[in-house]
């Protein structure tokens, strides 16, 4: 009734129809066609021509009726998007994620989504893939029962795609860096990583401050040997891309994981490896906006060193080093008597064997539970082979005792070989092969 007196009013022309249409809330073109129409039809005229028809997009019952069975009885705990694409794909019904979302919020099966917060402008992203990855973890139920998990994932901001996944028990700095490690060997080395301000990724003197990129962690020793630069993120909403992919992650993978019937951390990493990993990029990922990649390939050879967690100690009289509540006992050097108060480096692998390293040269492996480990070619007092101790030192020659003797015979000036004959007996008539030498030894080997 309110627009038949405003178009009255305009028809009398007390009003203009500019006018009427502003106060009857619509354009003037709009306002025409009801004109039109009230001059047709009358009163009824103004009403809509499409009340009491039958909706040519109108989903038949029974199809409305079996997908709410669906959802009841076999992907309940499927989000509307995730509901919508297994309609498509199991059972043949085509309906729009509009109306599927819109159905199952009617029904009460699917809670409203919450309004979302300031705008904020997204990030570009990087040209070209290897140039920026995202690694970061999530606990979540993933077998939905009272078991948490978290899930270490490694994304590449170029084209989302996901390079590595695995549950663990907890998110550490071993867990990383056998991340970091596997993504290093099948696609090489990258250029910088991007992860939040967590311990084992960065040292924050104080809570709210920024990190401190002089002191080092693990991973941060790791990268720098690398070359890869690494960047802290500051808010959940700096690392977007990534925390936008845990919300996929943990609307899909449990329900995915429960239709596999898998309920064990080994079942499911390896159902990541062999097949899950692959249908998520073919469904998330994107190409990138330039053609080639960042990544290069690693020339390092020791990379059993790199990704490992370092220490430093000092060997004692007795030629033994102290590891967490033990002292493990060092075997004799070919190229030193001693090893006391020598400063070693400790590096515990992530198979759990630990290496011994003084300067360039592995002085002893052990395994976890310290035993001292025997390389089958046979390695001597060490325990570890000459090829191990230089892929370990990231050399392409083999690791030498020194000092090393010049080729052929020593002449004047030169080192004697290393395996010399005894100099011949004194006048007191005996061998000294310790101690200091004599004149007269020097002259013998001459």
């Amino acid at each position: 009734m309110k627009l038949q007196d405003v178009i009255l009013k305009a028809m009398a022309k007390k009003i203009s129809w500019m006018d009427a249409a502003e106060i009857a809330g619509m354009s003037v073109r709009n306002m025409q066609r009801k004109r039109q129409a009230y001059q047709e039809y009358g009163y009824t005229g103004l009403f809509d021509q499409r009340r009491g028809k039958r909706s040519i997009h109108r989903v038949p019952m029974e199809t409305a009726e079996k997908v709410l069975e669906l959802y009841e009885t076999t992907y309940f705990d499927l989000s509307a998007r995730h509901f919508q694409e297994k309609l498509k794909q199991e059972h043949g019904i085509g309906l729009s994620y509009s109306w599927v979302k819109q159905a199952l919020q009617g029904a009460g099966l699917v809670k409203k989504r919450r309004k979302r917060g300031p705008h904020r402008r997204r990030r570009e992203r990087k040209p070209l893939p290897g140039m920026l990855l995202h690694i970061d973890g999530s606990k979540h139920r993933w077998f939905q029962d009272e078991r948490y998990y978290d899930l270490i994932v490694v994304l590449d901001d170029a084209t989302s795609e996901i390079y590595y996944a695995q549950l663990v028990e907890e998110e550490s700095t071993r867990t990383v860096m056998r991340a970091l490690r596997e993504v290093i060997e099948t696609q090489g080395v990258f250029c910088s990583l991007y992860s939040d301000r967590g311990s084992h990724f960065f040292v924050t003197p104080k809570a709210g401050e920024p990190v401190d990129k002089t002191r080092l962690t693990q991973v941060g020793r790791a990268m720098r040997e690398l070359n890869v630069e690494m960047i802290a993120a500051y808010s959940p909403q700096a690392r977007g891309r990534s925390e936008r992919s845990f919300g996929t992650w943990q609307n899909r993978l449990p329900q995915e994981l429960r239709l596999a019937s898998i309920g064990g951390i080994e079942e499911a990493n390896r159902f990541l490896r062999q097949r899950y990993i692959a249908e998520f990029n073919q469904l998330f990922a994107r190409p990138a906006r330039e053609k080639g990649t960042a990544f290069r390939r690693c020339h390092r050879k020791d990379l059993d060193q790199v990704f490992s967690i370092h220490t430093e100690r000092t060997v004692a009289k007795d030629n033994t080093i102290a590891i967490r509540d033990r002292r493990w006992q060092l075997d004799r050097t070919p190229f030193r008597r001693t090893l006391a108060d020598c400063r070693v480096r400790i590096c515990e692998h992530l198979d759990g064997t630990v290496s011994v390293c003084w300067g360039p040269h592995i002085v002893g492996r052990f395994d976890a539970d310290g035993r001292p480990l025997k390389d089958k070619g046979g390695t001597g007092r060490t325990g570890v082979s000459k090829t191990k101790r230089a892929a370990a030192c990231g050399s392409q020659e083999l690791d030498r005792p020194f000092p090393v003797s010049p080729p052929g015979k020593a002449g004047a000036g030169g080192f004697p070989p290393r395996r010399a004959r005894c100099p011949p007996a004194n006048n007191a008539g005996t061998h000294r092969c310790r101690g200091s030498p004599r004149k007269g030894d020097f002259k013998a080997l001459r």
